[in-house]
């Protein structure tokens, strides 16, 4: 581990690859297949099996997908798509990408900072072509009710479930739900591998999309005309550069074996750590202690009961040698949407944006690691 003069001895996160993760990349790096082949092909079905789709798609990013997800529900200029603004920005800007118009909805409250599914109902018009549900920190949104709401409109509902592989809602994974689920590999994700997204549906017509679209529109790929089956292509529409590579795609696939086993370490350590911040006077722990069992306990976001502290509280821990984040700035503040959206007020997310901090989380966090952050933090919140 670094030294803290150049990095907090507590880092937000941190990633222990296992050798074989390392060999599966290697062999594939020895292969001479870079790009979208068979590897990809396994992780796909893999992925797909795990989670109980029919279709899953990998995508460069999980972006990508959200891009593509969109584009499947028919966004284009004029249509409106219902999306958090407590979230990453992709997930409003992957609307923009579409020629559509994001709107902008509440979260439900501190305490459970998933989009609000009255607020949605309130927001959506003529012109709502889908509703996006991000499952924050991978705690369920209210994807079954907002699936009701969804379907009696005849409005596509989609995941952004960047935060919460293998989690669930009623016995049904996250990302099952809706037309379809983005996924994320981002390096700091549950399943990272540095880069890279998924798609997963139920949809035939959604995954024929998907899958062409991800790489040029073309009726054929590299790996079909290396094995023979062709040695042609035509271009059926305007696609992208979507792909993912098969040493990723590798990573993935070994990194998969050991998800449920790293999700349940998670876990463990989430009820810890919801146990000590319990005592800690002056913060709200967002989401109930029963969600645990069914979370991807991706993060461990606090509130801050007093707003004005966020900046001093995170420049404290950062001189005891613990990395704090925000998660996540508005994304109608921004200075890119403030000038698309001047008017949009949303006074719980505001709040929210204003008081969140992460605490450093990761599966082979230690014990001591956790009461370290406790302590700390109790300790710089009492002065």
């Amino acid at each position: 581990m670094p030294d803290t003069e150049s990095f907090p001895a507590l880092p937000l996160f941190d990633l222990a690859l296992q050798p074989q993760d390392l060999q599966a990349v290697a062999e594939t790096l020895r292969s001479g297949w870079l790009t979208l082949g068979p590897r990809t092909a396994a992780f796909e079905e893999a992925f797909a099996a795990q989670l109980g789709v029919r279709h899953a798609i990998a995508v460069s990013s999980c972006t990508a997908a959200l891009h593509l997800a969109y584009l499947a529900a028919g966004v284009g200029p004029g249509d409106e798509v219902i999306v958090p603004a407590f979230t990453f920005a992709a997930t409003a800007a992957a609307v923009l990408y579409c020629g559509g118009t994001p709107v902008f909805a509440e979260i439900a409250s501190r305490a459970n900072p998933n989009i609000d599914a009255d607020d949605v109902e309130r927001r959506i018009t003529p012109r709502t072509k889908a509703v996006c549900a991000v499952h924050y920190a991978g705690y369920a949104a209210p994807v079954d009710r907002l699936r009701e709401l969804c379907d009696e409109r005849g409005i596509a509902l989609i995941e952004d479930v960047a935060h919460a592989p293998s989690a669930s809602l009623h016995g049904r994974k996250l990302g099952a739900w809706g037309m379809a689920g983005a996924f994320s590999f981002f390096s700091n994700k549950v399943l990272s591998v540095g880069e890279g997204g998924l798609l997963a549906t139920d949809s035939d017509d959604v995954a024929e999309f998907v899958r062409s679209r991800r790489s040029h529109a073309m009726t054929s790929g590299t790996w079909d005309r290396h094995q023979g089956s062709t040695d042609t292509y035509d271009v059926v529409g305007l696609g992208f550069n979507y792909r993912l590579d098969e040493p990723r795609a590798a990573l993935l696939l070994s990194r998969l074996e050991r998800l449920e086993a790293e999700i349940a370490r998670r876990r463990e350590l989430t009820v810890r750590y919801r146990e000590l911040l319990s005592s800690v006077e002056g913060i709200i722990v967002p989401f109930e202690d029963s969600a645990v069992p069914t979370s991807s306990c991706y993060v461990i976001p606090i509130m801050l009961e007093r707003d004005g502290l966020q900046a001093q509280v995170s420049a404290e821990l950062r001189e005891r040698g613990i990395q704090t984040s925000i998660f996540y700035p508005s994304i109608h503040r921004f200075s890119a949407y403030r000038e698309r959206f001047p008017d949009v007020s949303l006074p719980v997310t505001e709040l929210a944006s204003r008081t969140e901090l992460t605490l450093p989380f990761y599966p082979h966090m230690t014990n001591d690691d956790q009461d370290r952050v406790a302590t700390a933090l109790a300790e710089v919140l009492a002065r």
